[in-house]
């Protein structure tokens, strides 16, 4: 699978942890930033990210910043890009099964590392069952005028 991850500052160091495991597991990753520990406007490194998703360049995306919010908050401005806030497993595949997120937002500062994994680990290998949620989903977007 090919997964798009970034975040901001505060979640530099899970991002690169989780950039190792996801390659270990075999995923195709692209790390689109930040570079460092060094501050940093999130939005920055979103935009991209949740463009690419938009796209359909990843199939899935991993954002992580201090709270997951700022990151949730910004992905979740561009069409197709569905991005939910996880900080357990549970939301994690529910997030997937039920809501078809392709962008998973992580709270740094609010899990320890070794949840952040198996949370991404979830995210990743569930997949959406469609069905009664397929409806709800569709009606995420809003209607054109």
């Amino acid at each position: 699978m090919q997964i798009a991850i970034g975040g901001d500052h505060a979640g530099y160091t899970y991002k690169k942890a989780l950039i190792q495991m996801l390659e270990t597991q075999g995923h195709k990753v692209k790390d689109f930033g930040p570079h460092s520990e060094e501050s940093v406007d999130y939005p920055d490194f979103v935009h991209p990210l949740a463009q690419a998703i938009s796209n359909h360049t990843y199939d899935l995306g991993i954002l992580i910043c201090g709270s997951g919010n700022g990151v949730a908050m910004t992905a979740n401005k561009y069409a197709q890009v569905r991005a939910a806030l996880c900080w357990t497993e549970e939301l994690s595949l529910l997030a997937r099964s039920h809501n078809n997120a392709n962008i998973l937002c992580l709270p740094a500062r609010f899990i320890p590392l070794e949840k952040a994994q198996a949370i991404s680990s979830i995210f990743i290998a569930s997949e959406f069952e469609g069905g009664r949620h397929q409806r709800r989903v569709e009606k995420i977007a809003p209607k054109q005028k």
